[in-house]
């Protein structure tokens, strides 16, 4: 038997148990107890700002939504929600959604290159662990209607 052939049959044999022990786990970057639900289609107030969270139904293009979100990782969580439309980017927005933050959390379905139809979306709930890097502690994906 060859060096290649002695070196090669532990590695598949390594990679082989690896792959089947994070088969059916949950990603490992999530952190249990957390949670972002919705999206929930917010209403404009009668003055033209956002108002409360009003409908669970889908929301539509040019919707102003936001999110319920609850972690015991951070009292400073934030939400990145990205959209695409027929595989391109349309949408990539990031709001902190702490307790404290009193402001309407809210995105809006629109921007400058989507200009109307439907999108697939996904929010990510997450935390910054230090200035170069996040941890995703939860998401949901949902599609927007035209």
């Amino acid at each position: 038997m060859s060096k290649k052939t002695a070196f090669a049959i532990p590695l598949v044999l390594v990679l082989a148990f690896a792959s089947a022990a994070f088969a059916g786990k949950t990603s490992p970057s999530r952190t249990s107890g957390s949670s972002i639900t919705g999206p929930f289609v917010v209403a404009a107030s009668p003055t033209g700002t956002a108002g409360t969270a009003t409908s669970t139904s889908a929301p539509h293009y040019g919707d102003a939504i936001t999110f319920d979100v609850s972690t015991p990782a951070t009292d400073m969580p934030f939400v990145n929600l990205v959209c695409y439309q027929n595989g391109a980017l349309v949408v990539n927005g990031t709001g902190l959604f702490a307790a404290a933050d009193l402001s309407v959390k809210t995105f809006n379905l629109t921007s400058g290159i989507w200009t109307g139809g439907a999108a697939d979306c996904t929010a990510t709930l997450f935390m910054y662990v230090n200035s170069a890097k996040t941890k995703v502690l939860a998401l949901t994906s949902f599609h927007v209607d035209a």
